[in-house]
This record gives structure tokens, C-alpha cells and sequence, in this order.
């Protein structure tokens, strides 16, 4: 007697939410978060001259060749045009427009790719591979100097960990010229 009170509570029950709509709500979407502050609202600087875009270039060649990896490496402006660009030797070829489109993304969108990475392999956030001018791989990062955005630079033709630990070391080359 006690499991047919239970059994009929439960199908009462269950009828109530089809017929009253009192389920549960599903989570909200995470993309409907609306937050207080724009992120990355990084504003645009002057841009960075061909001396120190070639400074961050040697900066991330030299860490690449300590490693034995053989990179392109790309440093755009502010407006995410080319200013500098280096292959190594034996570089894959293929790189050589991979390096710059992370550049140029990272610059243009003012966050590192790394973002877009993580927002399509750790988020499931696919719709980001739809915005133009967007590269969801790691290795390229913006160069800033007292809070506005100078350039970006962009590595390839490793894995993006490697790529990604060249283009700091052209980060920490850029900030450590005042």
C-alpha cells in the first residue's frame, strides 16, 4: 500500500510539471552575463617603434633557440599592422602567416589567444571560431606599456606551449625597456 501512495504521489507530481510548468529551470546561459566593466578594454597606445619590435623578435628567438625550436615570430602595432617579422631557419613555412594572424589578432581584439583557446577547448564555446580575424590557438599576446596597448606579438611553428613561451619571453623584453 505504502510503494502505490508513493508510486501516485510521484505520477501526480510529475503530471503538475507538465501541466503547471513548475519544473526546474535549466542554468542560465553563461553567455547571457552581463558584466559591470567592457573586458579587455585595454585602451589603443602609440605604436610600437621597429627598434623594440625587433628587441621583443630577438627576445623570443633567443628563447626559442635555447629550446632548439625553430619559430616565426611577428610583431604588429597597435593597429595590428605588420612591423617586424623574423623566420628561423628551417621555420615551417606554413607558420610564417600563422604567426602574424596571431599577432594581428591579439592586437586587434587586445587579449591574448590564448582566450580563444580556452573558449573553444576548455568552453565549448564554438560560436567564437565565427568572428572574423580570430585564431583560437595560443602564441600570441599583447604588448602593452603603461596600460595601453603598444602591439602584439605572435609565434608559430611549435606547439602552442612553445609558441606561447617564446611570444613572453618577447612580453618580458618589452617590459623590461622603460
Amino acid at each position: 500500500m505504502r510503494s502505490l501512495l508513493i508510486c501516485t504521489t510521484l505520477a501526480v507530481g510529475a503530471l503538475c510539471v507538465g501541466i503547471c510548468g513548475h519544473a526546474q529551470t535549466p542554468p542560465a546561459n553563461p553567455l547571457d552575463v552581463v558584466p559591470e566593466a567592457l573586458p579587455f578594454d585595454i585602451p589603443y597606445g602609440a605604436p610600437i617603434s621597429l627598434e623594440r619590435a625587433l628587441r621583443a623578435i630577438g627576445a623570443a628567438v633567443a628563447e626559442a633557440r635555447q629550446h632548439g625550436w625553430k619559430l616565426n615570430v611577428a610583431v604588429v602595432d597597435s593597429g595590428a599592422n605588420l612591423v617586424a617579422f623574423q623566420r628561423m631557419d628551417g621555420a615551417q613555412l606554413a607558420s610564417v602567416q600563422i604567426a602574424e594572424h596571431k599577432a594581428r589578432a591579439a592586437a586587434a581584439f587586445r587579449r591574448e589567444t590564448k582566450v580563444y583557446e580556452d573558449a573553444v577547448q576548455l568552453k565549448q564555446n564554438h560560436y567564437v571560431l565565427s568572428i572574423d580575424g580570430v585564431i583560437a590557438a595560443r602564441g600570441g599576446i599583447p604588448l602593452i606599456e603603461a596600460g595601453k596597448l603598444i602591439g602584439a606579438i605572435g609565434c608559430s611553428g611549435g606547439a602552442g606551449s612553445q609558441d606561447e613561451i617564446a611570444c613572453k619571453a618577447g612580453v618580458a623584453a618589452i617590459n623590461a625597456i622603460k
